[in-house]
């Protein structure tokens, strides 16, 4: 039992203070109290949750604790107060997508992901920052200001779930749901030292999206919603909370998981690339890394071979980001949109500013060759999980950089042992996995030689997202998974 007034208690596992509440150690009340307390004296240093809706958090919190009196618990998530990203459209809470052409938006009903959680038993309370449309590595934008990371506020917390991320580490709520389109869950559960899920595409509803002005009535291509949380468990618990069919497919489609592909996950067939010529990985990163793999090996891992499916970096850059780009496209203005047609065959411009303005003004027949070219690498990777259940690969080049505003995704750098690298290499070992539709878990593995968080992720084949969170699960066991930064 931990003491409501005990800083320990908002730093628990969702698991935990599920089973409190339901064994009535602590009321949800109490818990939802204990977090907006947290809120006010932890949250001003880093700017992670801009949005509260204490009232009608406190009465759903009565209403729980009365259910409970009564033994009617309503799920697995019975009591739990949470927030919830920006992004991601929350009935009667201001929901902006951190894009000013949203700033007054309230939401009349919740993305299908929202009342999963709720008819699970979740209590929302609030809402997480993120950068303009979700298309950012940090967490800024025009209305709420900049997000810090609980390790050091001077460094972002990621992006574009960068506030969920920053939440969870410091302890502002139980768990948080985000979205992952190029990294948006992968990278700030890295940079801030959380857990993350990115499933498999289409396992998890994501309408409800809040893209652009007119977004979330329909599915965006290579993007999925997912959890964020201080321990592979509670993944675990959120994706069954989470996952199913949209509703127009609920009539006839069931879902129904494969189990793990082993039992033991020491026993599991693990392949690694940890680092690749084409987008190095920071040496402190790095250290971090092969160190998790050496403890695995000690732990008892003992099929781990230095392999990786037959594709290359250049596929994320020719296929992987294009595909991103034209799925984010209806995020950007009329105007910019024009500007972007103006601009796609500028012969002055460097390669990376080149292909996002091609990407974002595409031909339908040019998307439809590049998904042909999709599928066929997602064949790839289904022949290499043939010989391997799981692949551990970096989620970023680095650990959490200082903010940078100045420019923008695709005109940024970043710099990395001495050496400046473009600021989209941040994101290529995640859109690498995201957007063939791959589930990976991401677990916090150790802390450079600076103190920053590094994660690992594991990887798996399309569907058996169970596998990936089952390893994770012993890699957080060896590795030591979350620890409590030094704002919480």
């Amino acid at each position: 039992m931990t003491d409501a007034d005990s800083p320990a208690l908002g730093l628990a596992t969702a698991t935990e203070l599920a089973r409190q509440i339901r064994d009535r150690e602590i009321s949800a009340v109490e818990l939802l109290d204990h977090y907006l307390d947290r809120v006010d004296t932890i949250n001003p240093e880093i700017n992670a949750v801009i949005t509260l809706d204490a009232d009608r958090a406190r009465n759903a919190a009565q209403a729980a604790d009365d259910a409970t009196t009564r033994g009617d618990a309503t799920g697995p998530l019975h009591g739990l107060p949470t927030t919830v990203k920006d992004a991601i459209a929350t009935e009667g809470i201001r929901s902006t997508g951190g894009a000013i052409e949203l700033e007054d938006h309230v939401p009349t009903a919740d993305a299908p992901v929202v009342t999963s959680v709720r008819d699970a038993g979740a209590i929302v309370f609030g809402k997480t920052n993120l950068p303009r449309w979700s298309g950012d590595v940090q967490a800024y934008n025009e209305m709420f200001g900049v997000t810090g990371n609980p390790w050091d506020p001077a460094r972002t917390p990621g992006g574009s779930s960068g506030g969920a991320s920053a939440a969870v580490s410091a302890g502002l709520t139980s768990f948080e749901i985000g979205t992952d389109i190029g990294g948006s869950v992968r990278l700030p559960a890295h940079f801030a030292g959380v857990c993350g899920h990115k499933p498999s595409f289409g396992l998890i509803p994501q309408y409800g999206y809040l893209d652009h002005p007119t977004g979330g009535n329909v599915e965006a291509d290579v993007n999925v919603f997912g959890p964020l949380a201080r321990s592979v468990e509670d993944l675990e618990l959120l994706v069954d909370v989470m996952a199913g069919p949209t509703a127009d497919r609920a009539t006839a489609w069931k879902l129904e998981l494969p189990e793990p592909r082993a039992a033991k996950p020491a026993d599991m067939r693990v392949a690694t690339w940890l680092d690749d010529p084409a987008c190095s990985v920071a040496s402190d990163v790095g250290a971090v890394l092969e160190a998790a793999v050496d403890s695995l090996r000690s732990a008892g891992v003992s099929t781990i071979a230095s392999d990786h499916p037959e594709t290359t970096i250049g596929d994320v850059w020719e296929t992987g980001l294009p595909l991103i780009s034209a799925a984010t496209s209806p995020g950007r203005s009329e105007e910019e949109w024009a500007e972007q047609v103006r601009k796609a065959n500028d012969p002055t411009l460097d390669q990376a500013r080149s292909m996002r303005y091609k990407a974002s003004t595409l031909y339908h027949r040019d998307w439809l060759l590049m998904t042909e070219r999709r599928a066929q690498l997602r064949s790839v990777w289904a022949d290499f999980f043939t010989n391997y259940d799981v692949l551990l690969c970096p989620v970023a080049i680095s650990a959490a950089f200082p903010h940078t505003t100045d420019g923008g995704l695709y005109s940024r750098s970043i710099e990395i042992d001495g050496q400046a690298r473009s600021y989209t290499d941040l994101i290529a070992w995640t859109s690498m996995i995201g957007f063939v539709y791959l589930p990976s878990t991401v677990v916090p593995v150790g802390l450079t030689e600076s103190g920053l968080p590094v994660g690992i992720q594991v990887v798996g084949p399309f569907l058996e997202d169970r596998t990936t969170l089952r390893f994770a699960r012993l890699v957080e066991e060896v590795c030591g998974g979350y620890q409590v930064p030094p704002i919480a």
